[in-house]
């Protein structure tokens, strides 16, 4: 089943959880805990603070080589968002994608989420953890701060 096929399913419509794909087309589903939610906010406020030239989204559908992700939270420059306008899942993925995570995820499904976002053209991944704790990595590794937003704060509040 396509991604379009999944979200055109009246079935899948009002689901109390966020659907991926997996490399076979299966759903695979992620519990959403009310924290979470608070952080997406957070993070979308935040951002459209310190990247007022682009456009923030939540829940941004990327297809990658494993099926398709979908980033909690997603930066897009102007062009990149243009691209994506219309699209069920965008190939290209948005310049900054955002996972935050939940008790269910592990290092290993984090790390290559992580990795489909930046072959999908992804130039950072950011990271909030249970306590609103940030981590910023771009192809290269963990950095100190963000690249297209240095300022960004480290920390969300609880």
């Amino acid at each position: 089943m396509t991604w379009e096929e999944l979200c055109r399913d009246p079935n899948l419509h009002d689901l109390p959880f966020k659907i991926e794909t997996n490399d076979r087309g299966q759903i695979v589903m992620s519990p959403v805990f009310s924290s979470h939610s608070f952080y997406q906010s957070d993070l979308v406020t935040l951002m459209n603070e310190h990247l007022p030239q682009g456009r923030t989204a939540v829940e941004f559908a990327v297809r990658t080589s494993k099926g398709t992700k979908v980033a909690d939270v997603a930066w897009l420059s102007p062009a990149r968002a243009e691209d994506a306008e219309g699209t069920y899942d965008t190939p290209v993925a948005p310049e900054i994608c955002v996972e935050v995570l939940s008790p269910t995820n592990t290092p290993e499904e984090i790390e290559d989420k992580t990795q489909l976002y930046f072959e999908a053209g992804a130039e950072e991944v950011w990271t909030c953890d249970a306590d609103g704790r940030l981590r910023f990595f771009d192809p290269e590794g963990e950095r100190e701060t963000p690249r297209r937003a240095p300022d960004f704060p480290h920390q969300l509040d609880d």
